[in-house]
């Protein structure tokens, strides 16, 4: 058995493509405000990528690029007006912020409307309590359309994450638990770990530890999700090594190719949702 490649790529084409074709018509495009403080190299390229994946799809973006020694204050302005700008339909905030910045109020200072990466306690709140959000996280959202791609019914599956972090690891449990799931969450201080994911049905590892699931973490059959974007000996990997787990799980998604494209293409459907919600269409 070869695993199956889950091509988040080509998936997140599909989604992009749809988003150009159904905002050809509208009066004034979508439009994106990404807040991003300092010179971060990883930031700066994530940046970039959005920036360049909007143009593409006739979503506009508008930057805020703050020096590095920004304060709180100024920061808060910023969202403040963005908040109260009718053209502006979607805010992110780049993560992470300089350590002298609360994130968490820089966050919760956004509108819950135009909260697009889906961090505001108003969204995750009603996600807790499986109701529908303004919006989801976008990593989670993506990777919960890449695994419906491979498993359409998810009520029963065993699923275990590595990784507990607010981004990924919890918003994703509370998506998969809402579909049924018996859902492990698993971090740096779980004992016999591969306990737990040999067990899996699905593993999704965001962990940020270069190759450490083996074959022997999966049992036969698995279904795959590396989060992960690590560098060894030169080269981009995931958490998972894919050269040692292939011939034994179901399914997997590479790295890179898999969930990044992903996370880009979620982002732009919520900004796109944004745009519907706040013009009366949702």
């Amino acid at each position: 058995m070869t695993a199956e490649i889950i091509d988040g790529k080509k998936i997140a084409q599909e989604i992009l493509a749809d988003i150009k074709y159904k905002t050809a018509d509208f009066g004034y495009a979508p439009k994106l405000a990404i807040v991003l403080v300092g010179n971060d190299d990883a930031s700066l390229i994530y940046v970039r990528n959005k920036q360049k994946a909007a143009e593409r799809v006739g979503i506009q973006t508008v930057l805020f690029h703050l020096k590095e020694d920004t304060n709180e204050n100024k920061l808060l302005e910023i969202i403040d007006n963005c908040n109260s700008d009718d053209t502006i339909n979607g805010i992110i905030v780049q993560l992470p912020l300089p350590a002298h910045l609360n994130s968490n109020k820089i966050i919760n200072r956004i509108s819950p409307q135009k909260d697009v990466d889906g961090f505001h306690p108003y969204n995750t709140g009603l996600l807790q309590n499986n109701e529908e959000p303004f919006f989801v996280a976008a990593t989670p959202l993506g990777i919960m359309t890449m695994i419906k791609t491979i498993c359409s019914d998810l009520s029963g599956k065993n699923v275990v994450l590595i990784g507990a972090s607010l981004i990924v690891g919890r918003p994703l449990a509370t998506l998969l638990l809402n579909q049924e799931c018996t859902v492990t969450i698993t971090h740096i201080h779980t004992q016999n770990i591969k306990e737990l994911t040999s067990k899996a049905d699905i593993l999704v590892a965001a962990c940020g530890v270069a190759n450490m699931v083996k074959k022997d973490w999966i049992k036969n059959g698995a279904v795959l999700i590396d989060v992960g974007i690590n560098r060894e000996n030169g080269k981009l990997c995931g958490d998972i090594d894919f050269d040692d787990v292939k011939d034994k799980a179901a399914a997997i998604t590479p790295v890179p190719g898999g969930v990044g494209p992903m996370t880009v293409a979620m982002l732009l459907q919520n900004t796109y949702r944004a745009y519907l919600l706040q013009h009366g269409k949702l």
